[in-house]
């Protein structure tokens, strides 16, 4: 079966998972938890060979990933 966009909260995201969010889709390299040392947030971290971004998020939001 082929993959499809489905809507997921954000907890359940995992480094390898392609997502869609805030606008743009990229491939995920790591999620890193407690950002700014608060719980409810987590850091989606991008890490490609050309290109390096890091996601802010709360751990309340969803976003769609290709699964």
């Amino acid at each position: 079966m082929a993959p499809t966009w489905q809507t997921i909260p954000v907890p359940e995201v995992k480094p390898g998972d392609r997502i869609r969010f805030r606008d743009t889709e990229f491939e995920v390299g790591r999620v890193d938890a407690k950002f700014l040392g608060m719980d409810q947030m987590v850091c989606i971290i991008e890490d490609t060979p050309t290109r390096w971004h890091a996601y802010p998020a709360a751990v309340a939001e969803s976003l769609d990933v290709l699964r």
